[in-house]
């Protein structure tokens, strides 16, 4: 009998160890989800940590930032024939509007089919930064670390735009 009410109150004090630390989880996740929402209203870039989500009120989106699946930037300290480019995965949503990944490079490349801007929903989204820079030990020590900087504007009218 004794070693059941031992076994009963061990219990009890798991289970409420466990609810006091899904409350802490919860605020904490929230505070981290109302100070993600800023711009840097200097320039108009938007700042996205690589597997950062962030929903965008004044363009009536959601911007996730998947990550980046190529990094051939010639690395710090070393000398290149290629200055290189970054392939960052960005997947926007519309209100209205399935998910898409739209891969945007550092630098426009066409022959490689490389682009620096993707139109979306009546918006040109554009990749400005790519940080950190790769180091001689390689692009593969950045994984998980990468941060990205975009503009959105409302696209123009021209000719050779296309609406995604």
């Amino acid at each position: 009998m004794f070693h059941k009410a031992i076994i009963l109150s061990l219990g009890i004090f798991a289970l409420t160890g466990c609810d006091a630390q899904k409350k802490g989880k919860t605020t904490q996740k929230t505070s981290e989800m109302t100070t993600n929402t800023t711009t840097d209203q200097k320039n108009g870039m938007i700042y996205l940590a690589e597997g950062e989500n962030k929903f965008l009120k004044e363009f009536q989106m959601n911007v996730t930032f998947k990550g980046v699946s190529e990094d051939s930037r010639c690395p710090e300290g070393v000398n290149c024939i290629w200055a290189g480019v970054a392939l960052a995965q960005v997947e926007v949503m519309g209100i209205s509007t399935r998910p898409m990944i739209l891969n945007l490079a550092s630098m426009d490349f066409p022959a490689r089919n490389y682009h620096q801007s993707e139109n979306f929903n009546g918006y040109t989204i554009t990749l400005q930064e790519v940080t950190p820079y790769p180091k001689a030990e390689g692009a593969a020590a950045l994984n998980g670390k990468y941060k990205i900087g975009i503009s959105i504007k409302k696209a123009g009218n021209s000719p050779t735009s296309t609406t995604k």
